[in-house]
């Protein structure tokens, strides 16, 4: 169905290393999605910083792709971008052609955010920040808006990236917050209106 879809609507999924971008790719995403993964080395630990993610033996050196169809006419195209540094210098080119992109966060490491945010507002792109959930304590809430010093008008929400229902919802916001930031009627007749199936 979505091969011929009239209308593909571009989402980025960025982010800190291991926060999650790969997880809610693939939880949300209604084909096998193409991930470049690679398993980490121990090269590798001489330059990322793997002290907070001690568990993850993979990590995405190009991107992720998945996509979801809404309709006849209109489909999601997902790409999660690496995380590392020595990686964002593709960010920019993700960027080109997107709709919105979602900052998914480790509550933990919240400075890993920063950068992502830098970026999507140097380009003026419209975003959500989802705080994925790794079992701890702090959840998304002024704490958290005020160490990212966030626009209010921002949307800042809870996620789990492994959780299907839980990453549509995360789309479904950054697609409302599109529609509010675009309010013209000529932008929104292009932006898509079904919920996720």
């Amino acid at each position: 169905m979505g091969a011929s879809a009239d209308h593909g609507f571009k989402i980025v999924v960025v982010g800190g290393f291991g926060v999650g971008k790969t997880t809610l790719v693939r939880s949300v995403s209604e084909i096998r999605p193409l991930s470049t993964e690679e398993a980490m080395t121990q090269a590798g630990e001489t330059v990322d910083d793997i002290r907070q993610v001690r568990g993850k033996s993979a990590t995405t050196v190009a991107f992720d792709f998945g996509r979801i169809t809404l309709d006849r006419r209109n489909v999601l195209y997902l790409f999660g971008a690496p995380g590392q540094e020595r990686f964002w210098f593709l960010w920019d080119r993700l960027f080109a052609g997107t709709l919105g992109a979602v900052v998914l966060v480790d509550t933990r490491r919240i400075d890993d955010s920063w950068y992502a945010i830098d970026r999507l507002e140097h380009h003026g792109t419209p975003f959500v920040v989802a705080c994925n959930d790794f079992g701890g304590p702090v959840r998304a809430g002024e704490a958290v808006h005020d160490a990212l010093d966030l626009d209010p008008r921002i949307p800042l929400i809870d996620c789990d990236a492994r959780s299907r229902q839980s990453g549509k919802q995360t789309l479904i916001t950054l697609v409302e917050h599109v529609r509010h930031r675009y309010a013209e009627p000529s932008v929104r007749a292009g932006l898509p209106r079904q919920e996720f199936v």
